[in-house]
């Protein structure tokens, strides 16, 4: 299993809308039929994603997976949220939706895996756009609770993931 933090290019705010959210969702379902992994949290908010990713044993092409996500996005999202991009973008016929690089770690054991859960689920509390992990629309808390991982009230005031992510 691979946690990945995902950044908009400039931290744009592009992902604020239930339909650019939806059309993220639809991004992952395509590449999933085509290309399997389970996706077991995720969260995402306005300029950022955590996600952590189940693959088979002998596949880690999560590159591939990332690219054909972040394309599919591009091509169909709101064209209102295609900034104007670079000189160097426009050379290589690219878009200013993504910055280039995400953030991947191996997760070493269940308790790196269960640490990483806990941080993707809290983070919207974390950067103060929600005081509790119930509220926050875009990510994977609820099926946790719904599976009995964790109480509604889980995610209530400050916690500390001694390190975990990068953003």
């Amino acid at each position: 299993s691979f946690f990945f933090t995902l950044v908009t290019e400039q931290r744009r705010p592009l992902l604020t809308s239930a339909e650019a959210v939806d059309t993220l969702r639809m991004a992952f379902r395509v590449v999933r039929s085509a290309h399997p992994f389970e996706l077991d949290a995720m969260v995402v908010l306005p300029d950022h994603l955590h996600c952590i990713w189940s693959l088979s044993p002998g596949d880690a092409d999560f590159a591939l997976r990332w690219r054909l996500i972040k394309t599919w996005f591009t091509k169909h999202c709101d064209p209102a949220l295609r900034a104007l991009p670079s000189r160097a973008r426009v050379t290589k016929g690219q878009q200013a939706i993504w910055q280039h690089r995400y953030w991947e770690h191996a997760l070493r054991d269940e308790t790196d895996f269960a640490r990483h859960v806990d941080y993707i689920h809290f983070n919207p509390v974390k950067h103060g756009v929600v005081s509790s992990a119930m509220e926050w629309p875009y990510s994977s808390f609820r099926r946790y609770v719904k599976a009995g991982v964790y109480p509604e009230d889980w995610g209530q005031g400050s916690m500390d993931f001694d390190g975990v992510g990068r953003e």
